[in-house]
């Protein structure tokens, strides 16, 4: 609906940086880095009720701060996010900028209270609530309809923060019928009595934070400094990334960060008792689920990418040259689903040993690969080479995560008769895929 209203132009440009920070920093807190750091240290805190109170104070405060920053600054968020555009158009994309951040402040609430869900094993909620803004943003295309482009932008702001207030609902709904708003309550009136009780907790986890966001968030920071560099490029560039990308995270979500999220109060409770082979037998579980769906995906994303962006995406104002333009962009992305995939399955080992700087090292290797080759790539290739280095830069963290989990016990996983089935599966679903596809393009 987003493509058909608004298509690959200066418009879409606008709204997806303005959309683009807060939408990282949501991604990074609810694809796992607060979850895997809040999850062992709540289990290990004596004193839980003060304990969650005093992070959320906290972490909501400086993020409140921030967040009226950028609405009295616009402007300079704005050209630190899309340092490539001109002043004139800066200047119309501040006020969404402004708008859109304040997403950021309702969704770390939601992850908080997300976080204490997923303790209980309570994964429902959460994964209900992603769709509500996904339907607010529906709304605010269907009201906007026949408008100018800029009208639509604001119709799509305001769409991410009701959608951010009908999340937040939604989980303090839940947090009531699972009886732990007594926790929450208990957790604020107590704070101030109990807090020096919590100071080294507290400090202990904001010491694992930050290394753990680090960590986590290589796709996402890649896809933040795509965004960047591509507002030197053409108009449109930004949203033929962005477009692709959504494909792109599709699979991600469904399998591996699903997958992962539900594995990782299992993986951190044999850790916590010493029992590696216990979480051994779960990861080895999930490592060949998530090959079998990942690498049948990368298969059929690549080869039908036409068809998918064609499918999904050409009507309305986006036009055949936005769908080849597109579909390059998306096969690039799609080369690096298999390792940026796995790879959040192995960083849960990782986690669970509390070896955040470690993964955060990782991070830093893999984005500077990224970095380099974006540089490279991006004159020759233009949005794709952007979509490409990201891609090889995942490749990059994912050796180094191996590395780190232990090359032998991956080897031991890798030593299986589902690696044959695999192979064989794989080729016969690339030969089907190729029929279909020489079958769809004689039908069009």
């Amino acid at each position: 609906m987003t493509a058909s209203a608004l298509g690959a132009n200066i418009y879409s440009d606008i709204f997806f940086i303005a959309f683009k920070l807060p939408n990282l920093f949501r991604r990074i807190f609810a694809e796992g880095a607060f979850t895997q750091v809040f999850i062992p240290a709540y289990a290990k805190s004596k004193h839980r009720a003060v304990f969650l109170a005093n992070i959320f104070i906290i972490f909501l405060s400086v993020i409140i701060i921030l967040s009226l920053l950028v609405t009295i600054l616009p402007n300079i968020a704005t050209q630190v996010m899309a340092f490539g555009f001109s002043d004139e158009i800066i200047t119309i994309a501040s006020p969404f900028v402004a708008i859109n951040f304040w997403y950021l402040p309702l969704i770390f609430s939601v992850t908080f209270l997300a976080s204490m869900l997923q303790y209980k094993r309570h994964f429902a909620t959460t994964a209900f609530s992603t769709a509500l803004l996904n339907i607010s943003l529906i709304f605010a295309l269907f009201f906007s309809q026949d408008k100018s482009g800029e009208e639509i932008v604001y119709y799509l702001s305001f769409g991410v923060v009701i959608g951010g207030v009908l999340q937040l609902i939604t989980h303090i709904i839940a947090i009531r019928q699972l009886g732990l708003s007594k926790l929450v309550y208990g957790g604020f009136k107590y704070m101030r009595v109990k807090s020096k009780k919590v100071a080294h907790e507290t400090k202990k986890f904001k010491t694992q934070f930050f290394p753990a966001m680090w960590g986590n968030s290589t796709s996402q920071v890649s896809a933040f400094l795509d965004t960047w560099l591509a507002s030197f490029l053409a108009a449109g560039s930004i949203s033929y990334l962005y477009y692709s990308n959504r494909i792109f995270q599709l699979p991600l979500a469904l399998f591996a960060i699903a997958t992962s999220i539900a594995l990782f109060p299992s993986i951190a409770k044999y850790i916590k008792n010493s029992d590696e082979d216990g979480a051994m037998l779960y990861l080895k579980k999930a490592f060949w689920f998530l090959a079998y769906l990942l690498t049948l995906s990368t298969i059929g994303g690549y080869i039908l990418a036409h068809e998918i962006v064609w499918a999904l995406f050409e009507r309305g104002a986006f036009s055949t040259i936005d769908t080849q333009n597109t579909t390059v962009v998306l096969q690039m992305y799609m080369i690096g689903l298999l390792p940026f995939g796995l790879q959040k399955l192995f960083l849960l080992w990782l986690y669970a040993k509390e070896e955040q700087l470690r993964a955060a090292k990782i991070a830093t290797l893999s984005l500077g690969s990224n970095i380099i080759l974006s540089l490279i790539l991006i004159m020759p290739m233009g949005a794709s080479g952007l979509a490409l280095a990201g891609t090889m830069g995942g490749f990059v963290g994912f050796f180094l995560t191996i590395r780190a989990f232990g090359a032998k016990k991956f080897f031991d996983i890798l030593r299986s008769k589902k690696a044959l089935y695999l192979l064989g599966s794989s080729v016969l679903f690339t030969i089907l895929l190729l029929i279909f596809k020489d079958f769809m393009n004689a039908a069009i």
